[in-house]
């Protein structure tokens, strides 16, 4: 009992300094990570195995197929890519699979017109059980910056429980960041267990995992690992935490990987998603304003995910400058809708069909979505159409399909 009273002192006083912090800290715009980051991740298809050889290869495609047109930037090393520190304390990247160390990489990710982003973890040693920063937040820092790292992602694998050593841990690093004088990308991976949205962009960052890591399954029975739809149906109540310099993360996406991830195949049924379900899945984070980073082989990416992953529709709403996360205004019936307000007064509106049989929807655009105002147009995303509404919008989903829809004047 006393120790419980202790804990919820620390963290009173935890979120008297957040909010001084953000008081002190209020700009008028945010000068990094304005809209949500947009990239790729190695974890889930490469693990330890990635390289050098991978990630230049990753950045190739990634010219050639137009994901970089799209909008995807960084390239992100995860775990397992250092192979300790040498006699100055400085981390040194895997030499088998680094060869020419991660500045020579970095050279070659910016000359592509992309940016490099690596991993961390604010505990000795990372969740893959290798040398890590904490105790060296500084030093690595410095070194980061000097590699010409333009994004990191910083872990809480092996570290204490508490809000107090989470927010203390993560600001020090930050800190770390900005006195480099670099624009680094910080994104907190604490997995939402100490309600970082709360906390997060205080201690620096720019973006905070709100969910436990996900895994390429649509719905998950398993109370061990999180699917689509268990860590969708835990972002409504966040929207108001979200904003341009600071974004909720409902982790990488699933697009593509069909069951091919070591790690986000944990535990499923080792197929993956359909079809279907990965656009949905695309689109919702695409309305909930979540960082867009690419799990799947870009080398060898099938043209219809492909086509799904640079939809511009999709990834404009995604990147509105406004930056306001989607809000559900209509829930029946196994029926959800999001609303995600745009700049310049429009709208997007996505009707998804939670069950899994095809459902013939009728909304009205007034009584049940309280759309008021007259729109010049209306865009069907994936019919690919401009539609004439008046009163209703109408429509047979699949199921576990959607439909997105952009109200513009």
């Amino acid at each position: 009992m006393f120790f419980q009273l202790l804990k919820k002192i620390g963290f009173i006083l935890v979120w008297m300094f957040i909010v001084s912090i953000n008081a002190l800290q209020a700009q008028p715009a945010a000068t990094l990570c304005a809209t949500p980051p947009m990239g790729w991740n190695s974890w889930n298809f490469f693990e330890g195995k990635i390289s050098d050889s991978i990630i230049r290869e990753i950045a190739d495609a990634m010219l050639a197929n137009g994901m970089k047109d799209a909008g995807y930037e960084y390239i992100i090393i995860d775990d397992l890519w250092t192979n300790g520190r040498d006699k100055n304390n400085v981390l040194i990247a895997d030499p088998v699979r680094f060869p020419f160390g991660i500045k020579n990489l970095a050279d070659y990710i910016h000359s592509k017109g992309l940016k490099l982003g690596i991993y961390s973890n604010a505990a000795q040693l990372t969740c893959g059980g290798v040398s890590s920063s904490y105790g060296f937040e500084e030093l690595d820092a410095k070194t980061f910056a000097s590699w010409g790292i333009d994004y990191l992602k910083y872990d809480y694998c092996n570290a204490p429980d508490d809000v107090t050593t989470a927010f203390t841990r993560y600001k020090k690093m930050s800190d770390a960041l900005k006195a480099t004088g670099r624009p680094i990308v910080y994104a907190i991976c604490e997995w939402g267990q100490r309600k970082p949205w709360l906390w997060a962009k205080a201690a620096g960052g720019h973006l905070w995992r709100t969910t436990w890591d996900l895994r390429d399954t649509w719905q998950s029975n398993n109370k061990d690992l999180t699917g689509i739809m268990e860590i969708f149906n835990d972002q409504d109540s966040l929207a108001q935490y979200a904003g341009p310099g600071g974004w909720n993360d409902p982790d990488m996406l699933m697009v593509g990987l069909y069951g091919k991830g070591s790690s986000s195949n944990a535990g499923t049924n080792g197929k993956g998603c359909t079809k279907t379900e990965y656009e949905t899945h695309f689109a919702l984070w695409c309305m909930l304003a979540a960082p867009l980073i690419v799990n799947s082989d870009t080398r060898n990416i099938s043209s219809e995910t492909l086509q799904l992953i640079t939809n511009k529709d999709l990834i404009a709403i995604n990147q509105d400058k406004l930056g306001k996360q989607a809000n559900t205004i209509y829930n029946k019936d196994s029926v959800q809708v999001l609303m995600k307000i745009l700049n310049s007064g429009n709208l997007a509106i996505c009707i998804f069909n939670k069950s899994g049989t095809a459902k013939n929807i009728s909304l009205n655009l007034k009584k049940d979505l309280d759309v008021w105002k007259p729109y010049k147009y209306v865009h069907a995303i994936f019919q690919n159409k401009n539609i004439n509404p008046y009163n209703e919008l109408t429509l047979k989903l699949e199921g576990h399909a959607c439909e997105v829809y952009t109200f513009k004047n």
